[in-house]
This record gives structure tokens, sequence and C-alpha cells, in this order.
């Protein structure tokens, strides 16, 4: 293998900046490209088609995710590392399972970025003892919540298979003979009853608890 070729991708342009500056004079590794949204990351991963993605969790237009899910379906063998601030067991345990190789937390020092690019770049997964730990607590929390009863009306239920089939809250509307309004008090108080924070999320937990089938 040659240099290792990497993407940045993050809103924050003092991120970006931060992480350029660690990887400065690095021999090993190139920074080829670098995104502030989810769609632009996909177009620069098919332009320079990366060994390694340095993915925030959180970005615009598209959400890491997101973005992640689309880039495996073409890209498998490119490794992705999941940045963010958060230490939420639940959010590290999704990005795990979705096929990100790492989680790093943004405050990261140069000597652990680096030694987790390699590691990535040759296909290893490698997550820190503090991620470990969040990892596990995730697990539990997963089981804990796929376990528990959640009560939903028939309404609710057209809501979330729209959902589920990646509706817009206007097409759910008019699918459903509702106003948007009524459509995003439905989708909130789904969210809410199953403490997702999107709708991803909100719908990988209703098919874990089989409440509706995909």
């Amino acid at each position: 293998m040659g240099k290792i070729s990497v993407i940045i991708a993050d809103d924050h342009r003092l991120i970006r900046d931060g992480i350029k500056l660690l990887l400065k004079d690095n021999e090993e590794i190139e920074l080829v490209s670098e995104a502030e949204d989810g769609e632009e990351l996909l177009l620069r991963v098919n332009q320079f088609e990366p060994d390694v993605i340095l993915l925030d969790g959180s970005m615009p237009k598209m959400d890491g995710l997101t973005a992640m899910g689309k880039i495996l379906e073409d890209y498998p063998e490119t490794g992705i590392i999941m940045l963010s601030m958060h230490e939420d067991p639940n959010f590290v345990q999704q990005c795990a399972e979705a096929g990100a190789l790492s989680y790093l937390l943004k405050n990261v020092g140069r000597d652990e970025l680096i030694d987790t690019i390699k590691k990535v770049a040759w296909g290893e997964r490698t997550f820190g003892p503090i991620i470990n730990q969040l990892l596990i607590q995730g697990q539990l929390e997963a089981r804990k919540r796929k376990s528990e009863t959640v009560k939903i009306s028939r309404r609710e239920k057209e809501v979330m298979e729209c959902l589920a089939k990646g509706m817009s809250t206007k097409q759910m509307a008019d699918v459903l003979f509702l106003s948007t309004r009524t459509v995003e008090s439905h989708r909130l108080r789904l969210l809410k009853k199953f403490s997702a924070q999107n709708a991803t999320e909100l719908v990988r937990a209703a098919v874990e608890k089989r409440i509706i089938k995909i």
C-alpha cells in the first residue's frame, strides 16, 4: 500500500483545519479532499475513492449514518472512522452496527488519530477503552429497549410505516389524508415514545419491537 488516502467530512471548518494540522507532515497519510456536508462527501468519495474517511456524525443535508450507509454500499472496502463530540452509547452502537471501523471523540490526540487511521486502512476494527465501554452500555440499553413494550395508535403505526418507506412529511400527509402539521405531530410523539433522535433510529426501534416490518 502506498500513502493512505483520507477525506475529512465535517461541517465545522475549525474541526477540519484542526485535523489537517494533526496530519500535517505525516509521510504515510495523504489528505486528498474534504467535505462540509453529506451530499458533498458522496461526490468527493466518487471522485477520489479514499482508503479512509473521517466522518462527522451530524452534518447538514445528510447525516453521517446515512452517508456511511450509502458509501459502504458502493465502496465496502472504505474504512470509516466516525468523529463525534458526544459520548452517546446508543449512537456509538449504531455507528458500529452500520459499519464504522472506529469511533473517535473530537478531542483525540495526534498519535491516536494517526494510529487509528493506519489500522482502519488495513480493515481493522479499533475502539479505545472509553468507546468500548460505551459500546457495551449501548448494547445493554438496546436489549432493554427491545424488551420494553411501546403502545402506539393505528394512525401512529401508519405514519411509522410511511417513515420506513422513506416518505417526506408532505408525501405522508397526501397518502394518509392528513395535514402536514398533524403528520409532524405524530412523528414527534413517536420519536418521544421510542426515545429516538431521528427517523432512522425510530424505524429501527419499531422493527426490533416487531411493531412494523420492512
